[in-house]
This record gives C-alpha cells, sequence and structure tokens, in this order.
C-alpha cells in the first residue's frame, strides 16, 4: 500500500499526488489519443458523446457535489449553449469565439437563475430550477424567428483557422482537448480558495458563513461555472448532431445528467466521467441484451426507463458512494488485502452543532 508523507502545503495542493497517477493518466491520455486508430468509427462517435456528456457533468458535479446545490433543469443550460452556438455558427462567427458565446450566455442565465439559491436550498431550489428548465424549453419552442421553432434548427460544421472539422476523427479531437482543458480547469478550482469555499458551503452554511465566506457571491458563482460548462458541452453536442430542437433539451435530459453523476460518483471528478461511460453504455447494453431476452420483456415500452430506475435503486441503497466509490473500495481491498476490514468505509452520521440547532 503506498503512503504519502506530505511535509509542505504545496505538496498537499499538487495535482499529481506521485508517480503512479502520472504513468497511468498519461497512459490513458495516450490510449485516447490512439482511439480513432484502435476503434470502429461507431465506437469512436459514442466515446465522443462520452467526453460532450463528461464536460456537462463536470458543471453539474461542481454544483451538485461540491457546492450542494442541485439543479433539476441544467439540460435547459445546455439548450442555451447549444442554440446560442447554432445561431452564431450559422452567422459567419468562427468556432472559437461562438463557443465562448455559447459559454458566456450560459453562465450569465446561470447566473441568474442561481439567485434563488441565496433564498432556498433542497427541494425548493429543484422545484425553482425545474421550472426554469420549462421555460427555456417553452422559449426555443415559441421563438421560432431565431431558434426555427419545434421545427428545430440545422448547425454548420465547426470551421476554425479555416480548417473545417468535417470528420469524425476531428471532432473528435477536439471534443477531447475541451474535455482535457475543462477537467485541468475544474482541479485547479478546486484547490483553490473558491473551491475550498465551494466544499464549505455544501459541508455547513452557518459554518461556512461564520468564517467569513460570502454565500450570495459564491453560490451563483457556481451555478455561472457549471452553466457555462452545459453551455460548452451544448455547444458540442449540436455540432455533433448537426440538428437540434427543443424536445431534446426537457426534463429527462436534466434526470439523465443527475443520474449521471449519481451513479458516478457524488464529489468526485472522476463519478463525472464513469458517469458519463454509463449514460452512453448502457442504453448500447440493453440493445444488445434484448436479443436474448423473452420478445414480451425484450420488446416491451419503457424497458430501458426501469433499468435505469433500478440501477438507480441499487446504487442508493448498496452504493451510495457510485462507481467510483466502488472503485476504491476495491482498490483499497486489493492493497490492504488479507487485513481488509468490511466496515472501512460505512458511512457515519455526522453534522455540525450549528445546523442540528438551527
Amino acid at each position: 500500500m503506498r503512503f504519502i508523507f506530505k511535509t509542505d502545503y504545496a505538496q498537499d495542493i499538487r495535482l499529481a499526488k506521485h508517480g503512479g497517477q502520472l504513468f497511468w493518466y498519461g497512459a490513458l491520455l495516450l490510449l485516447l489519443l490512439g482511439a480513432p486508430w484502435l476503434v470502429a468509427e461507431y465506437w469512436l462517435a459514442q466515446l465522443t458523446f462520452v467526453l460532450i456528456y463528461a464536460v456537462a457533468g463536470l458543471g453539474l458535479m461542481l454544483l451538485a457535489g461540491y457546492t450542494g446545490l442541485f439543479s433539476l433543469g441544467h439540460a435547459a443550460f445546455l439548450g442555451v449553449g447549444a442554440y446560442t452556438q447554432a445561431v452564431l455558427t450559422n452567422a459567419g462567427v468562427p468556432f472559437p469565439v461562438a463557443l465562448a458565446g455559447a459559454a458566456a450566455l450560459s453562465a450569465a442565465v446561470g447566473f441568474v437563475v442561481g439567485l434563488p439559491a441565496l433564498r432556498v436550498k433542497g427541494i425548493y431550489l429543484g422545484m425553482a430550477t425545474l421550472s426554469f428548465g420549462f421555460i427555456v424549453e417553452e422559449v426555443l419552442a415559441r421563438w421560432e424567428s431565431v431558434t426555427g421553432g419545434n421545427a428545430g434548427i440545422h448547425i454548420k460544421k465547426p470551421t476554425m483557422l479555416g480548417w473545417t472539422l468535417d470528420t469524425g476523427e476531428s471532432f473528435y479531437f477536439l471534443c477531447l482537448v475541451v474535455a482535457v482543458v475543462a477537467t485541468l480547469g475544474i482541479l485547479n478550482l478546486l484547490r483553490s480558495p473558491t473551491g475550498r469555499a465551494f466544499v464549505a458551503i455544501r459541508d455547513s452554511e452557518i459554518s461556512a458563513q461564520s468564517m467569513g465566506i460570502d454565500l450570495a457571491h459564491y453560490k451563483t458563482l457556481s451555478f455561472a461555472i457549471s452553466a457555462a460548462l452545459a453551455g460548452v458541452a451544448g455547444a458540442l453536442y449540436a455540432h455533433k448532431l448537426q440538428f437540434i430542437s427543443p424536445d431534446q433539451f426537457n426534463i429527462l435530459q436534466s434526470i439523465d445528467l443527475l443520474l449521471m453523476i449519481v451513479i458516478g460518483g457524488l464529489g468526485s471528478v472522476h463519478g463525472a466521467f464513469l458517469g458519463a461511460i454509463f449514460l452512453i453504455s448502457m442504453p448500447q447494453a440493453i440493445a444488445m441484451l434484448k436479443d436474448y431476452l423473452p420478445a414480451t420483456v425484450g420488446q416491451a415500452p419503457g424497458l430501458q426507463g426501469l433499468v435505469y430506475g433500478v440501477v438507480l435503486i441499487a446504487f442508493v441503497l448498496f452504493e451510495p458512494m457510485g462507481l467510483y466509490g466502488r472503485w476504491l473500495k476495491v482498490r483499497t481491498y486489493l492493497q490492504l488485502f488479507p487485513f481488509y476490514r468490511k466496515g472501512m468505509f460505512k458511512r457515519q452520521k455526522s453534522f455540525q452543532k450549528s445546523d442540528r440547532l438551527r
């Protein structure tokens, strides 16, 4: 088992804690760079969707996993980013500028949506964000002169520095670069004073406020950053599909995003990627298993929703830490065997006295 003895603060906030992390993450990056030559075109497209959803998952993970603010209308930010990207790109705006515009507008909308978080939280904040999602979907459907209404809108292929990304391989590399930059940005943010303020708010708002943390500033900032990442993911999503319509950003999409980070592992950057892999691979697995199921079961409507519900309930009951939490347990078991104790990861009920007396 690896023991790390930390002797200074710089060592504590270092991105790579030891050489093993550098090796394995470097190997993973090399594998991703070689994916276009290692996998078929169909699976490369699925991997591209994993990267796009992972970017959106990073934003929602920052909001829900690290700040403790849940959103049931996060697909609306995807819609804002996707339609902004489509309108600007079709108007001839270069891809980087359009992408920055999509992120900026989504962040501005996220800032406005974050204002209710200053007064409400929990289920009431979820209801507020859910209402916002319905409003955005209705605006996208009614504003036909800009969005094309329910008929949808086509989007041109991304063009950058005179180079058109018209192949699946080139667009995959673009998504890979965006995902890596977003991941490094989130990791650096979390080890900064701002990220530590987010975690303090998640653990106890009263304790955070007593330490001088401005709740209004950091809550709205978390919403804005989360919405900006969702807007970037929406822009890439629009380019990947080349056609978008309002019904693609409904409540079901928001639930999928929330399901993604819960199953991946709430409160971990790894969980955003593991949840994205689950969200993209599960429909493929269900489709392949249908051939081996009885016709009455395999062809039944709502099978995918049933499987999603069963999986979510199973994780909530038996593995609340998600896929990443399960991996941590397996890794610890292998490192400590035969001295691993079953109750090592058992959750203990703990809370701040300030919260208890409120």
